[in-house]
């Protein structure tokens, strides 16, 4: 199937990966519908902005709608004629979870099941969904591989991540619905979200707040840079595959103190830091086996930490206009 036949529903297209999704698609002139409940998680403005640059293309729809509104959704499917379904829409994050977990069942579970069933209804050809590297919960095998056993979750985001990969696999056994899994790891880079630790730490050191650092600062994170995270969604769309799970990470652990460094760097300024215990849910280190998603989805990643911060950092002084 070539791009133009392809008519796109992208969920969360207001978030920081959905945002690149649809743009990245958007100028391969694919025809994209977007959905996004614009939730206060985090600043509303942000999501506002982005899809303000997304609506500046003739292909490109948008429905403020939320996952657990099916009968809007279905309207959306039937009126544009939805051939593939990108569901990025979740609600994100590890330690939010302990303090709203409803949250997690509407979005990641309740939500997810619409989806399913709108893609079984409409026969779309193929779904892509967001996992997350969280589904490995306490398997502590370096680096994460596809194949390890995923049973022991210790977030509740991680849980509703699993489900999804469970309920996604069982949709194909009981209708043949197509879908592909993607494990995030630690996606980063311009237009970010303001819980994730760059941007966090960024805006802390330029306003001289002190930065909170978990596990006394001994974590590794595999940060992966958002073009990659694009380049592996959009080989998914095409996959001949019927069903299948991928990490999309980009096997190089970074010191989450090498990170603080290289942020410092790039500002000119010292952080002042707040060490503190590991926080309940996060793991110690994360690393993607990306072997699979090499071999099958033409997957590479390209970007440094350096690079990915420097150009991070740029957006947000542009964005804000930060003079430094």
């Amino acid at each position: 199937m070539s791009n133009k036949n392809m008519n796109i529903l992208v969920t969360g297209s207001a978030g920081f990966i959905g945002f690149h999704t649809s743009l990245f698609l958007l100028n391969k002139n694919m025809k994209v519908c977007g959905i996004d409940n614009l939730n206060n998680y985090y600043d509303t403005q942000l999501k506002k902005d982005r899809l303000d640059i997304l609506k500046k293309f003739e292909n490109f729809s948008f429905v403020k709608c939320d996952l657990t509104d099916m009968d809007t959704i279905d309207i959306l499917m039937k009126e544009n004629h939805i051939t593939h379904i990108i569901n990025l829409a979740a609600q994100a994050g590890v330690r939010y979870s302990l303090e709203n977990p409803h949250a997690y069942v509407n979005s990641n579970l309740a939500g997810f099941v619409n989806i399913l069933e709108l893609a079984r209804k409409y026969k779309v050809k193929k779904l892509v969904y967001a996992s997350s590297s969280s589904v490995y919960g306490d398997n502590t095998a370096s680096p994460s591989c596809e194949n390890h056993v995923t049973d022991s979750q210790i977030s509740l985001y991680g849980a509703t991540k699993k489900s999804n990969e469970l309920m996604a696999y069982s949709y194909f056994k009981l209708f043949k619905l197509e879908s592909i899994g993607l494990r995030f790891f630690s996606v980063y880079g311009p237009w970010g979200r303001p819980d994730m630790a760059l941007f966090l730490f960024t805006d802390a050191i330029l306003k001289n707040k002190k930065i909170d650092v978990f596990n006394f600062g001994k974590m590794q994170r595999d940060f992966t840079y958002i073009d990659d995270i694009v380049s592996g969604i959009y080989h998914s769309l095409s996959l001949e595959k019927e069903i299948d799970i991928y990490n999309l990470g980009n096997n190089k652990t970074v010191e989450l103190m090498y990170l603080i460094e290289t942020i410092e760097k790039n500002i000119g300024k010292k952080a002042e830091i707040n060490f503190l215990p590991m926080q309940k849910g996060d793991i110690q280190k994360s690393c993607a086996d990306i072997e699979k998603a090499k071999s099958d989805l033409l997957y590479s990643p390209s970007t440094s930490i350096e690079d990915g911060v420097e150009n991070f950092i740029n957006w947000y002084k542009q964005y804000y206009r930060i003079k430094i």
